[in-house]
């Protein structure tokens, strides 16, 4: 087969696990393709990707299109940062107040509905938007993600910004999975040996990604400066890059809220976020 074509979030939050391709330090057995998340899922669901993150509530969906890699995700097992919910009044008073939303994330907005639905009770109209941050400025309530959020966190009040991972774990006590790395079954099943390859190259690359912070850290200040010390905790105490037992239970726990919400047409099978437990 051709060389592989991976996806790539283009946001700072997956430099941990390409830094190490970007430096020349390892080799990815294909071609990478960057885009915001939600056009990821897109292209990996027709076919135009081979691997790569997908959201989670996108994997939830198209499941038995596709295959779980091992030990990869972006998750946070309390608060992750990048996920906010910029808004004046508090979630739990937002009932019938329209919620500007990016249109770059199907988990995020999945999670946000989960949190005032099932959380709170209350319902409240989502209007997608190209443009959160000015919805935010307009002191409209508003969903961003990314590097927006990451801005967000410095421009807006404190008080104003609602980490919606900590807001999941304060209520659920689970960890929070937003992505995880996933390959075309059709193709997988005809090239196992092929993806598998490609992702070690991903594990390995995460590896190497830890042990060399330091570069991680300047090619993120690179293409987003940020104060001193900032990567660093974003990188090693908010965000989690190991699919493991914790990430598996929060998984299991988001795609019950979403099915509870009327989000996941059909039947997943939990098994699958098993397959490759260790």
């Amino acid at each position: 087969m051709p060389d592989l074509r991976c996806g790539r979030i283009r946001y700072t939050n997956d430099l941990p696990l390409y830094a190490a391709f970007d430096e020349g330090a390892l080799e990815f057995p294909g071609s990478f393709v960057a885009d915001v998340p939600s056009k990821l899922n897109m292209e990996l669901v027709r076919g135009n990707l081979d691997l790569g993150p997908i959201s989670a509530a996108h994997y939830a969906r198209h499941s038995d299109e596709l295959v779980l890699l091992d030990d990869l995700c972006i998750g946070a097992r309390d608060e992750v940062w990048s996920v906010l919910l910029v808004s004046p009044t508090p979630p739990h008073v937002l009932d019938g107040i329209e919620i500007a939303v990016t249109r770059d994330s199907a988990s995020a907005r999945a999670l946000l509905q989960i949190l005032l639905e099932r959380r709170y009770g209350i319902d409240a109209p989502f209007a997608p938007t190209d443009d959160p941050i000015y919805a935010a400025q307009l002191r409209q309530p508003a969903l961003l993600i990314g590097d927006a959020a990451l801005d967000a966190r410095e421009s807006f009040p404190q008080d104003a910004c609602w980490d919606l991972a900590h807001l999941w774990h304060e209520w659920t006590g689970e960890e929070m999975v937003f992505a995880v790395w996933a390959a075309r079954r059709d193709a997988y099943e005809k090239h196992t040996a092929e993806f598998e390859a490609a992702a070690a190259a991903l594990r390995a690359a995460r590896a190497w990604g830890e042990e060399h912070l330091e570069r991680v850290v300047a090619r993120a200040q690179a293409v987003r400066p940020r104060p001193a010390g900032f990567y660093e905790a974003y990188y090693t105490k908010i965000l989690n890059f190991h699919f493991d037992l914790g990430a598996r239970a929060g998984l299991a726990r988001f795609i019950a809220e979403l099915d509870a919400v009327g989000l996941m047409p059909g039947v997943f099978r939990t098994s699958e976020i098993w397959r490759v437990a260790s």
